[in-house]
Formats: C-alpha cells, structure tokens, sequence
C-alpha cells in the first residue's frame, strides 16, 4: 500500500497525452492493469505515487520523434514548432480530458479541486489529479473556456508550451542556449495570468521564453512555479532556469518542480537515460540553496521525457528516495520534496 512508503507527489506527467496516442477502447485498461507506459496505476503503488499535476498537452503536426532523435546529440537547435490551431486545441484537450474524466469514474484517481481532496484521496488509496493545462491552445481570447476548464477542475495552467500562442512566446528545444528567444506576453496574455490570479489557478512558468517569464513576474500576484524545470547553471539548456528566474521564484515565496528529463539534468544536455540519478540530486541541492528547503519539489516529466535508467518508470521511485537518504536529506526535508511542498504551494495559490 501506499502508505508503507514515502508518498511522492509530482508536478508533472504526460501520462493523458500517452494514453490519447492509444485506441480509446484500450486507453482505461492501459492505465488501470498496467502496460509499457512510465505511468499506470499499478506502477504508482509500487512506487509510492500518490498524485501530482496531470497534464493535458497538445502535440505539434511536427514529428516528435524526430526532436527526440536530435535531442540525443550535445548540440541542437531545434526550430520553434508552428502554431496549433484554436479548433485543434479545443478538441484534443477535451479528448484528453475525457480520458481522466473516465479514469475517476473507474474509482483509480480523483480530480482535485482543493487541498483537502488531495489529502482525502490520498487516505482512500486513489491517485490525487490535479488538471493542468501545458499550453493553452484550448482557451479562447475572451477566455470564456477558462472558466469552463476551471469548472471542470483546472487548477494549473502553462500559458505556453514551446510554442508561440495568442498568449505568449514559447521557447524552442536548444543546447547550449538561453530562453531570450522571441516575444513576451500578449494583452491576451496579460489578461490570461489576472483571470488565473481572480481564480487561484496555478501558473507555470515551465516552457516560457525570457520575455514572458518577466511578463508573469510583473503581473501576476501568485507565487511563481516551474513545474518542471532545472538550473541553467549545470545544464544550459533553453528550458532550465538561469539565477536570476530562480532569484524571482525565490522572493516569490515560489517552487520549482525537479525535472528528472535527461536533457534538463545531463551537464551535455542528450536527451539519453544513461546516466546517474546523483544529478537529480544535484539540481536540488543547488535548488535549496537559492529557494530554501520549502521551494523545490518534483516534476518528473513521467511519459514526456527521457529519464534516467535507474527510475525509468514511477515504479522505481523509492530508489530515488533511497538515494536521497544516502546523500544526506533527513526525513523532514525528504517528505517536503516529496509531498509536502507541492500541497502548501498549491494551497497558498488556490487561496484567495
């Protein structure tokens, strides 16, 4: 059962976007009895999965596999992927989130609202969900579907995903690079980051160019979140987040979500599992140090990435615990990184 190990709650996993590339009549059996995916129910309870951030995202036309396939060089610069269109956007979201709809009805997860759902679904050995939104290509300029998602129990929203939107400007897949690539936040934009404040939705800073990270800084009043990204210091990749990004989380009162990707971890940025989890413990030491004990967590890229052979599926993360034990981390700060800090960064942005 879960609650003989350390319960792992998870910023991100791509795992909706994995069981939509399936045939819908096996998309429920796939998560619920267990396939080859890195996420699945019964993976989660070996692993000590109690929930995390479920992340709904819509693919480019572009092939994904060729990305992967450069990815594993040192260098690339992939080019930004085009635009998606509203019409594209609108109906794989809900596609996708038909899929988590169905698996609470199948009694394995709970859609969260609040923190005491999270809590409660914990204590009754289902998978705590929180709906996020990694691109808000389903969202219209008037922003009337916000609030539809909202009611359908969106709480967390990456305006972008890696790609320019009528919101802000993504930030393409390259090594070594930084994010100052292309424009900020749209009025739309700006608009999108004051009607997630007035709700209490969480918005993720991952994906974002340096012009909009800023943007978000300027107008939002919520505490800033990456939910899966690492430091640009160790890994100079287009995604990971220089000190001056974290210097702002921190003054925040923010979170960082640990992205376990090879190609955010590794110091050659491949997109390659071969390579220790000791890195992973790299990024958050360096983490504490600039956001405090309370500011780092996970976001483990579950189903979207790469990750390193030793934890290649949610399955194995008590091994990660375990190394965590091993290189010095007490319970305490051990159960923050893993549950606790997630819950109260949560807790502090869904409060009005």
């Amino acid at each position: 059962m879960l609650d003989k190990k350390q319960l792992i709650f998870d910023g991100h996993n791509d795992v909706l976007s994995r069981l939509y590339s399936l045939k819908k009549v096996s998309q429920i059996k796939s998560f619920t009895e267990g396939d080859g995916g890195a996420v699945d129910f019964p993976k989660c309870i070996t692993g000590g999965f109690a929930g995390g951030l479920f992340a709904v995202y819509v693919p480019s036309k572009e092939g994904l596999l060729e990305d992967l396939e450069a990815m594993k060089e040192s260098f690339y610069e992939l080019p930004l992927p085009e635009p998606v269109e509203f019409s594209d956007g609108l109906r794989i979201s809900l596609e996708q989130l038909s899929i988590l709809i169905r698996l609470e009805r199948e009694g394995v997860l709970c859609i969260c609202r609040t923190v005491d759902e999270i809590y409660s679904s914990i204590d009754q050995g289902v998978l705590a969900a929180v709906l996020h939104l990694e691109g808000a290509e389903a969202i219209d300029p008037g922003l009337y579907n916000l609030d539809v998602f909202y009611s359908l129990g969106l709480r967390s929203i990456g305006p972008v995903w890696s790609r320019n939107n009528i919101f802000a400007g993504g930030v393409p897949f390259r090594f070594p690079s930084s994010a100052n690539y292309g424009p900020g936040l749209t009025e739309n934009g700006i608009q999108l980051v004051k009607r997630c404040n007035e709700l209490g939705i969480l918005i993720d800073l991952s994906h974002m160019n340096t012009a909009s990270f800023w943007d978000v800084v300027k107008y939002s009043e919520k505490p800033l979140i990456a939910t899966h990204s690492n430091v640009h210091a160790f890994c100079p990749h287009s995604r990971n987040l220089s000190d001056d990004q974290l210097r702002a989380i921190a003054n925040s009162r923010g979170l960082v979500g640990v992205n376990f990707g090879a190609a955010f971890c590794r110091d050659d940025g491949r997109m390659l599992g071969d390579f220790s989890i000791e890195s992973i413990l790299r990024h958050i030491d360096y983490l504490i140090d600039k956001l405090g004990e309370s500011g780092v967590a996970f976001g483990s890229d579950y189903d979207g990435a790469v990750l390193p052979d030793e934890i290649a599926s949610v399955s194995n993360l008590q091994r990660l615990v375990k190394v965590m034990r091993k290189h010095g981390y007490g319970d305490d700060l051990i159960e923050r990184i893993c549950l606790r800090n997630w819950i109260n960064i949560l807790d502090r942005t869904w409060s009005s």
